[in-house]
Order: C-alpha cells, then sequence, then structure tokens
C-alpha cells in the first residue's frame, strides 16, 4: 500500500473525540449539576465551617462537640432514637411488606393508599395530630379507660413514649416501602421448594426469604435510620427539650446562640455517623444475599 493510499485511508476513518458525550450522560448531566450545586457544595461550606471561627483555623468545635460529658449524651440520644425508630419500624414493617406483597390486586390498592397518604400530609401535621391523640383527653386515653387497662387518664405527651411512637409512626412508610419493592419480586415457588425438601417455615424464612429479601431490608435500614436520627420537628414537639438531640443543638447554635462552629461541627459529626451506618449495614448484607442466592 503506498503513502497516498494510507493518508486517504486514514483521513477517511472518523476522527475519536478525546471527550465525548452520550445521550445518556447529556440526560443526566443537569442532575449532576444540580446535586453538586444543592448537596455536594454546601456540604462543603459546612465542613469549612466546622474548622474556622472568628479568630480563623480552629477545631475548638469538635473539642466542645466529642470532648463535652453534654454533648456526648446528645450524640447518643439521636443515635438511641435512630436504632428505636429504626428497629421498630422493621418488627413492624417486614411483616407489613409481606403481606403487602402477597395480598389480592384490589386489596393491596387499598393497602397502598393507607400508606402512600401520611407520606402525603406534612409532617407538622402529623406531629400535631399524633399530640392531640395522646393528651389527657385523646382518644388514646380514652381507648385505654374504656378497655380497663388504667383507671385515669396519663400523661403520654413530652415522654419517651410518645416520642418513639410518633417517630415510628412517621417513618414506617419509608421502611416498608424498598422492602415490598424487593419481596415483590421474589418467586414464591422458592418456598415452596424448600417447603418440599423438607424446610420448617423458620428455616424457609432464614435460609431463603430473609436472605432474598435482604438488599430491601438494608435500604429501609439505611433510609430510615439515616432520617430519624438527625430528625428535628417530631422530638421537638412531641418531647420538646427533655430530649435533646443533635439536630436540635445545631438549631440553637446558629439561630440563638449564633455558634457556627459549634453547629457545623455537630452537623459533620452526624453527616459522618449516618454514612458509616449505611455503608456498614450495605457491607454486612451483601455475604447474606449471596448465601441466599447460592442456597
Amino acid at each position: 500500500m503506498t503513502t497516498i493510499e494510507m493518508r486517504t485511508q486514514a483521513e477517511a476513518q472518523p476522527r475519536r473525540r478525546f471527550f465525548q458525550l452520550d445521550t445518556p450522560a447529556i440526560m443526566v448531566l443537569p442532575g449532576i449539576v444540580f446535586m453538586v450545586v444543592a448537596f455536594a457544595i454546601p456540604v462543603l461550606i459546612l465542613v469549612a465551617d466546622s474548622f474556622r471561627d472568628a479568630g480563623g483555623f480552629s477545631i475548638g468545635g469538635y473539642r466542645k462537640v466529642l470532648g463535652d460529658p453534654y454533648y456526648i449524651g446528645i450524640i447518643w440520644n439521636s443515635l438511641q432514637l435512630g436504632l428505636i425508630t429504626t428497629i421498630g419500624s422493621l418488627l413492624i414493617g417486614y411483616p407489613a411488606a409481606f403481606a403487602l406483597s402477597r395480598a389480592p390486586a384490589r386489596l393491596q390498592v387499598l393497602l397502598f393508599a393507607l400508606i402512600f397518604l401520611p407520606l402525603t400530609v406534612s409532617i407538622i401535621v402529623k406531629t400535631f395530630g399524633l399530640a392531640i391523640m395522646m393528651r389527657r383527653d385523646g382518644i388514646l386515653n380514652w381507648l385505654l379507660l374504656n378497655v380497663g387497662f388504667i383507671d385515669r387518664p396519663m400523661r403520654l405527651v413530652f415522654t419517651e413514649f410518645a416520642l418513639y411512637f410518633g417517630m415510628i409512626n412517621v417513618f414506617l412508610p419509608l421502611m416498608i416501602l424498598p422492602i415490598y419493592s424487593v419481596m415483590r419480586q421474589l418467586d414464591p415457588r422458592l418456598t415452596d421448594a424448600a417447603a418440599s425438601l423438607g424446610a420448617g417455615p423458620v428455616t424457609t424464612f432464614r435460609r431463603v426469604t430473609l436472605p432474598l429479601t435482604m438488599p430491601g431490608v438494608v435500604a429501609g435500614i439505611s433510609l430510615v435510620f439515616s432520617i430519624s436520627v438527625a430528625a428535628y420537628v417530631t422530638p421537638g414537639l412531641l418531647i420538646g427539650d427533655r430530649f435533646m438531640t443533635m439536630s436540635q443543638v445545631m438549631a440553637k447554635a446558629y439561630l440563638n446562640i449564633r455558634d457556627f462552629n459549634l453547629g457545623a461541627s455537630m452537623a459533620v459529626v452526624m453527616l459522618v455517623i449516618a454514612v458509616t451506618i449505611v455503608f456498614t449495614s450495605t457491607y454486612f448484607a451483601e455475604p447474606a444475599s449471596r448465601r441466599g442466592r447460592k442456597g
């Protein structure tokens, strides 16, 4: 082949661009830009504020948050709140998701409406409704009195019972939906095959159902814990300052005492806790899911 022919053949071939955007990349680009502007940049500013005070660079906020027993107790309150809310939502939400995935079509529509309806209502409205329901003259005390469990009305509002009851009520749909989305894809013949091989209901659930639905469980746990540990409205309305959380400290630091370094440091600690829980739960869920697929 001559030099002229080689040059002609090279010019005929389309040149590869060093950087080329295809249609999916162009479609996802606005979402990436929005997340960078609305999430990544504010988080970076928050992290920068946690290392800066009026005099310049400072770790005084972290020293106060992680070294003061008062703030350590508040961090523990938030972790306890997130943990109990997540466990309660999981214990109620897993059977509910299983029943929802096995329900007939018409009943499933009704159950979905009951799950989605609370999500359309403001969390402030729901929390006020719960507070009214748990007053001394509320419906909950009325039921307990008429059933005979108590002799006189109990004080339920501004107690830890009201807090945990309200938190589970608010965040339960966020646990049910991810688990249901996985359960509805589970082939019922797998449990029938396990039963035909001699596995009892407990063994079938432990060796087949639970491992295969673990991705939904992990998603629900991650979602509920990461949001409930940062809850502000529900704890503030149902228990007030008697049970301080990290989000309440952040709000007071920014709005009342104007200590931005303290508020940013507490926010970074809360962010690290939430991210750690998400990655840890995902890490431990993968082996169980693999065992379920192998089984």
